[in-house]
C-alpha cells in the first residue's frame, strides 16, 4: 500500500471523498463504519475523522468549535447529531475538551469500560474522599431527580448567584466520568442533561462488566480499523487523552502478541493495522486414481462381454 492509497482508503472511509453524509441513515451507517468520531477538527489536529468533515464530504475548510456559531454547516450537523443521540445511535463524551467526541452505540459500552464510573448506581457525595465537587454533586441530585434537564432550568433548580462557568465546571466533571450525558438540544434552551445509567442502563450495566484490558483493546482495534493503518506513537496519542499511554501499549501488545494486529509498510514507515483475515483453503479434491495396467488386463473381458 503506498501513502496515496492510504489517504484514499482514509477518505472513503470518512465521508471526506465527495460523498457527504446528508439523512438520519447515513449519519448512523457512518458512525458505525467509523466507530467514534470527533465533531469539529482541533488545533493542533487530533488523528480521526470528524462528524463535520462527513457533513460537508471534505476535510478541507471546516470550522472548528470557536467559529462553529458563524457557519451554517456546523448547525446542520449539529442538527442531524442530536438526532444520533435522540436515537440512541450515538453517545456524546468529551475526552477532547474543546470538542464534542461522538461514540457509537456498538462501540459504547467499550468506551465506558475505559473511562466510565464503576459504580454508577449509586450518587455522588460530598466529602474529602469524593472525586467530585460539592457543586458537581449538587447539580447530579438535581438532574437524577428532574432530568433531562436543560442547563438554564438546572441552574434555576440549583439556585443562588451561581454563575454559567461554575455549573460548567460541574457538569464537566460529571460528563468526564460518564455520570451524565448530553440527550437532546434545543435552539431555545441549549442542551438537556440526564443520567446516563437511567438513559441507557443496559450500556452501562455492560460497560461495568468489561475490564480495563479488554475495553481497551477493543477500542484500540477499532481506531485501528477506523483509521486503516497507523503509527504506534499516533495511537498512543488518540487514547493519551483518556488513558495512560503505558495502558495503551500494554493493550498493543497484547494484540500484537495474539496476531490481531500485525505491521505493513507503507512508504518508509511501519504502521499498525489490523490483521486481515485468513483466507479458507480450499478443501482438497483426491484425484482419481488411473487403473494400472494388469487391472485393465483383467476387466477386458467384463467390458466386451457389457458392449
Amino acid at each position: 500500500m503506498t501513502d496515496r492509497e492510504l489517504l484514499e482508503l482514509r477518505a472513503r472511509k470518512w465521508r471526506t471523498n465527495g460523498e457527504p453524509i446528508r439523512s438520519l441513515e447515513d449519519a448512523q451507517q457512518f458512525i458505525e463504519s467509523v466507530g467514534f468520531c470527533l465533531l469539529y477538527p482541533l488545533r493542533p489536529p487530533v488523528f480521526a475523522p470528524t462528524f463535520i468533515g462527513a457533513f460537508t464530504g471534505s476535510d478541507q475548510d471546516l470550522p472548528t468549535w470557536q467559529h462553529a456559531f458563524a457557519d451554517p454547516r456546523a448547525q446542520q450537523a449539529t442538527e442531524l447529531m442530536v438526532r444520533l443521540l435522540r436515537q440512541k445511535s450515538a453517545y456524546e463524551a468529551n475526552p477532547f475538551g474543546e470538542t464534542s467526541f461522538l461514540v457509537a452505540a456498538s462501540v459504547f459500552a467499550f468506551f465506558y469500560g475505559v473511562v466510565g464510573d464503576r459504580n454508577p448506581r449509586h450518587a455522588p457525595k460530598i466529602g474529602s474522599r469524593s472525586e467530585y465537587s460539592p457543586l458537581a454533586v449538587h447539580a447530579f441530585q438535581a438532574i437524577q431527580q428532574k432530568g433531562p434537564v436543560s442547563k438554564p432550568h438546572l441552574k434555576e433548580m440549583l439556585g443562588g448567584d451561581l454563575s454559567t462557568a461554575a455549573l460548567d465546571r460541574a457538569l464537566h466533571e460529571l460528563w468526564s466520568r460518564l455520570r451524565i450525558t448530553r440527550v437532546d438540544y434545543k435552539p431555545e434552551e441549549g442542551a438537556f442533561w440526564d443520567v446516563l445509567f437511567r438513559w441507557s442502563p443496559e450500556l452501562v450495566r455492560e460497560g461495568m462488566n468489561i475490564s480495563l484490558i479488554a475495553a481497551l483493546t477493543a477500542l484500540v482495534s477499532k481506531y485501528l480499523d477506523c483509521v486503516v493503518a497507523a503509527e504506534q506513537s499516533e495511537v498512543e496519542e488518540f487514547f493519551s487523552h483518556f488513558i495512560a499511554r503505558s495502558r495503551v501499549r500494554e493493550a498493543i501488545n497484547a494484540l500484537i502478541a495474539g496476531r490481531e494486529l500485525s505491521f505493513v509498510h507503507i512508504g518508509s514507515r511501519a504502521m499498525l493495522e489490523c490483521t486481515p483475515p485468513r483466507l479458507p483453503v480450499p478443501a482438497r479434491i483426491p484425484r482419481p486414481q488411473r487403473p494400472d495396467a494388469a487391472e485393465l488386463c483383467r476387466r477386458v473381458p467384463e467390458l466386451k462381454k457389457d458392449s
